[in-house]
């Protein structure tokens, strides 16, 4: 009963996630009382309240930190939980065109959070108008919208600290027909002395990448001791910049969401492969840690002589920022850890590798808990019947690699918005989503969200 008020709204619907786009949303965790992610964080935020006040809901902005958009009545509480974060991009990545420029060609939308998450949310914001002119609802709705997602969820964590919990409810940050498991995440940091003999190392760089992106680029700057040619020659994907005694290697590969570092080409072991072929070091550390299979993107061999694998899938992992400071190389990796699999389990073969090294230094970065809802839970099984009864399709609820705020609340899945056998857009160079796909989104979101508010 509401596909006909989605439809007609479809330009409307357009028009947002265009406007959306246009911020570049990074959140960029400050001390700013007034915008702790950053003004563009900030910026986004306002104006989706703005339309939500427009469109005659609730909303508040909750200091900052993140905000919602209400309506309805009741005791209880359905939640949509999304973001308008996003992972940085740039034009120089190789998009076609600027990433925070809204650009629609072939029935796409195209720019930077397109599918993550901001045309997801748009589509649930217009679910959620869809019910309001049509229906009573005993519960309240809730779009809660998030600015930390990104990076370290501080404002999950923060709306948790200061406002109510849904009892039942979805993130629209995922893969239809439902998500029934989420792996457990980690990010670990190894720091070595290292050195390569002959030469200085004055700066490691990968742009600052984000540790749940596989990164795209990589560089090294090294000052030759010694006033003599290198003899390097490039190989595929690696560029050399000789001038005077300083060389310049550049690495360069294909960015892609860390839940699946397969997708990608990671630049950072493009090069670590490159100077363990081309250089001597004065310690085996590096190329020990290549040997024993740290750079593996799945089940890396060190863990165990078994592949780390249950129904959510195989342990990945994804070497996602390389640094050098103090004479100390600094290695950060996002880890996906299937359920069945204690994280600290997984962080102790890192800390053995203590026996391998003096002067190692592991530290734990962040965790998050998996999340696994058995197939037949009430949630699962609604949302999955909702899903096939609008698609005609006869699908059974996934398990992902990725991470979705549903972790942060009990009785809370993610739900949508990428088709099933679609590519995963997330964190990809010219991201978009597919219009008729997103309406098809809103349609299905609003039948979940008035059949969860009865």
């Amino acid at each position: 009963m509401f596909d006909e008020i989605i439809e007609n709204s479809k330009n409307e619907i357009i028009e947002t996630v265009c406007d959306l786009i246009k911020f570049p949303s990074v959140s960029d965790e400050t001390e700013n009382s007034t915008y702790p992610f950053g003004e563009e964080c900030n910026n986004i935020l306002n104006y989706i309240l703005d339309l939500g006040k427009s469109m005659g809901f609730r909303t508040k902005n909750i200091d900052g930190y993140c905000g919602y958009i209400e309506f309805g009545e009741g005791t209880e509480l359905v939640g949509i939980i999304g973001h308008l974060d996003v992972v940085p991009a740039y034009i120089e990545d190789g998009w076609t065109t600027p990433p925070f420029s809204p650009n629609i060609r072939d029935g796409k939308i195209f720019g930077r959070g397109a599918i993550d998450d901001k045309g997801p949310v748009v589509a649930a914001l217009y679910a959620m108008k869809a019910i309001k002119e049509t229906v009573n609802v005993s519960k309240r709705i809730r779009l809660i919208l998030g600015l930390n997602e990104e990076k370290s969820w501080k404002c999950i964590n923060y709306y948790k600290a200061h406002e109510e919990s849904p009892s039942i409810g979805f993130s629209p940050d995922a893969n239809f027909p439902a998500i029934y498991a989420e792996k457990g995440i980690m990010s670990v940091e190894l720091k070595n002395n290292f050195y390569i003999k002959d030469y200085d190392i004055l700066e490691v760089n990968c742009n600052n990448n984000a540790l749940n992106v596989v990164p795209k680029y990589c560089s090294i700057k090294l000052r030759k001791r010694y006033n003599s040619c290198s003899n390097l020659k490039p190989i595929q994907n690696i560029k050399l910049t000789e001038k005077d005694d300083i060389l310049f290697i550049e690495s360069f590969g294909i960015s892609a969401h860390a839940a699946h570092p397969e997708l990608g080409n990671n630049a950072i072991k493009t090069l670590v492969n490159y100077l363990i072929n081309n250089f001597e070091f004065d310690t085996s550390y590096l190329k020990t840690l290549y040997e024993i299979g740290l750079f593996d993107i799945q089940s890396p061999k060190f863990m165990s002589d078994k592949i780390l694998e249950d129904e959510s899938g195989i342990l990945t992992s994804n070497i996602g920022f390389l640094n050098y400071i103090n004479n100390k190389l600094i290695i950060r990796i996002n880890l996906r850890v299937p359920v069945t699999i204690n994280l600290d389990t997984i962080f102790s073969k890192y800390t053995n590798l203590n026996s391998l090294f003096s002067n190692l230094e592991v530290h734990k970065l962040a965790t998050q808990d998996p999340l696994f809802v058995d197939k037949n839970n009430y949630l699962v099984k609604t949302l999955v019947n909702i899903f096939n009864k609008k698609t005609q399709q006869n699908l059974e609820a996934i398990a992902i690699g990725g991470g979705t705020y549903a972790r942060a609340f009990s009785n809370c899945i993610s739900f949508g918005a990428t088709m099933p056998n679609d590519k995963d857009m997330c964190h990809q160079v010219d991201e978009f989503v597919e219009i008729d796909k997103l309406i098809l989104s809103g349609k299905i979101y609003a039948e979940a969200i008035y059949e969860l508010s009865k």
